[in-house]
């Protein structure tokens, strides 16, 4: 084991003396292993001599825009929520030193269970189990949005201004500040999503990433763990909502297809809902009006279609930064697109 090459982000011999000077259990020689398809923030199983796993986060390799890929802040999150006894990893340490391994991160226990991001996963579960899945996914939400923010601290994340004013100003700032071609769609659905923008009744934790491979789930379908809390914030339920459908769609979509954002259509497996009815579940879980989800779903592409775009300049920048990042290209157009049809399709988005 001692052996084996670190991983690039991974700082072999420091970090292994500052985990194992704050975490006793662990017992040296460390594996370090990259894990997950995700193209944001690095993220590594770590293995020891006796067994034991633990997951440590880290920000992407190269330059990255301020205020982006805080590390204190998710594993300030993560530690809220689980005090408050929410489905998360429970955080073991946190390091501000770049010295350690060239940047601040955290470790957290290691969930056991399936991330569900291949159709060769997905088939490890039963058609009965997938349906579980989908359930799951969508109770997990309401029991996040029911988290009282002040008892799990986190009550400063509360803000007065709406979610999709907020989300509009950052996402548009975060387009022009890193935008690797000319897009007029985008502009265009910003300008839309800004004179359609609903009324927030409510404000709750949102999740900002809320989807399918970013949970983990037990063999019978159940919701062990939610990860990735990067984009957490507080506003409108509808807007994780919107998200989870809007990926969900994504997910089942035709592997192979120009601009596809996934490689396999993992929610097209039998037993798996349609997005319309995972929507439907949340309104029976949660009863709230869905009036505003076509909003929401849009205001989704129109976001993930930015994110792709600055994970494409991440990997233009430092290829290290993920495997496959540079096919990813052609589907920032083709979510703006989306993100355009949906709100001319959708006759609740109008202006009020």
């Amino acid at each position: 084991m001692s052996g084996d090459p670190a991983p690039r982000g991974i700082d072999l011999p420091r970090l292994t003396q500052w985990l194992a000077a704050r975490l006793p259990e662990l017992e040296p020689p460390l594996r370090f292993t990259r894990v997950g398809e995700g193209q944001s923030n690095l993220t590594f199983r770590v293995d020891d001599a006796a067994g034991n796993a633990m997951v440590l986060r880290r920000p992407p390799l190269g330059e990255i825009l301020a205020s982006a890929h805080d590390m204190e802040r998710e594993h300030r999150i993560l530690s809220g929520l689980a005090s408050a006894g929410a489905r998360v990893p429970r955080t073991l340490a946190y390091c501000d030193d770049p010295e350690v391994t060239g940047a601040p991160f955290y470790v957290m226990e290691h969930a056991d269970g399936l991330i569900v991001t291949r159709v060769e996963t997905a088939e490890r579960l039963s058609p009965d189990a997938r349906a579980a899945a989908a359930r799951s996914l969508v109770q997990t939400l309401t029991e996040l949005q029911a988290v009282d923010l002040d008892a799990a601290g986190l009550g400063d994340f509360k803000r007065p201004e709406s979610l999709a004013s907020r989300q509009l100003r950052r996402w548009t700032r975060q387009w022009e500040a890193s935008k690797t071609a000319e897009l007029p769609t985008i502009e265009e659905v910003a300008e839309l999503l800004a004179a359609r923008m609903p009324e927030e009744r409510e404000s709750v934790l949102v999740h900002g990433d809320y989807r399918l491979d970013n949970a983990v789930v037990s063999e019978d379908g159940e919701v062990r763990a939610v990860l990735d809390w990067e984009l957490c914030t507080v506003g409108d339920p509808l807007a994780d909502v919107g998200l989870l459908v809007a990926y969900w769609n994504e997910l089942g979509a035709a592997a192979g297809q120009a601009g596809a954002l996934f490689r396999e259509p993992v929610t097209a497996v039998a037993g798996f809902p349609t997005g319309a009815e995972l929507a439907a579940e949340y309104a029976q879980a949660s009863g709230r009006d869905l009036t505003e989800l076509g909003y929401w779903i849009a205001f989704a592409y129109w976001k993930v279609a930015i994110i792709v775009d600055g994970v494409y300049r991440r990997w233009l920048n430092d290829p290290g930064n993920g495997s496959g990042a540079g096919e990813l290209q052609p589907a920032i157009a083709r979510l703006a697109r989306l993100a355009r049809t949906t709100l001319d399709a959708d006759p609740s988005a109008v202006k009020r």
